[in-house]
């Protein structure tokens, strides 16, 4: 079971500190925001599908006022859709669990793309042939950490908690996968974390 962003593609948080250093807000400015308000807060909405973009941007740019900074949504979100493209040895290893016969999954926090905000959003048409099935937060109105989207997809997988690995690159949503008897392993460095991959299921993971 594969995270997207910050997975299998790069993590959007790289283009939330490129856009912080480009506008001369304060480091770590925007993961604040994200953060402050935990469920409640448009983020949070925006990932269940609570809120449509024109909705979004508008409780986003209001939060980060608030918070002493200006942001324009359609910016960063426009900086966010132009990093991503999938890692190619994410692919090479999905692609070699399937051939052992294992399915795979996505599961990520995601929006509901917009006409008006190209790239928006992690989910394209060609992840569909990559993963056996792909459960999004924005569709599903639950997001990570809540333990009812693993428990969503180990029954749409057809297995068991005990019988998944979890790769995620933020430790909140590990926690919860562990929880529930989950294998769990960090990305931080792809390379590392696949090493790690490789170790658990006992066969390579390169062409």
């Amino acid at each position: 079971m594969f995270d997207l962003g910050g997975v299998v593609m790069p993590s959007p948080i790289d283009a939330f500190r490129a856009y912080e250093t480009r506008t001369g807000l304060p480091h770590r400015f925007l993961s604040e925001v994200v953060l402050a308000g935990g469920d409640d807060n448009a983020w949070s909405r925006l990932e269940r599908g609570e809120l449509s973009m024109d909705g979004f941007a508008d409780e986003f740019e209001a939060e980060c006022a608030m918070a002493g900074g200006t942001v324009v949504v359609a910016d960063l979100f426009a900086d966010i859709g132009a990093g991503a493209g999938a890692r190619p040895e994410m692919l090479t290893a999905i692609r070699c669990i399937r051939a052992r016969g294992l399915r795979t999954a996505a599961l990520t926090n995601n929006w509901r793309p917009d006409d008006e905000a190209p790239g928006v959003g992690e989910h394209t048409p060609a992840l569909g042939e990559v993963f056996d099935i792909i459960v999004e937060s924005a569709i599903e109105g639950l997001r990570k950490p809540d333990p009812r989207i693993y428990e969503l997809t180990c029954s749409r997988l057809g297995v068991t908690p005990g019988e998944t690995v979890f790769l995620d690159d933020l430790g909140v949503n590990l926690k919860s996968a562990r929880a529930l008897g989950m294998t769990t392993i960090k990305v931080g460095d792809p390379a590392v974390a696949l090493a790690e991959l490789e170790a658990v299921l006992g066969f390579a993971l390169t062409d």
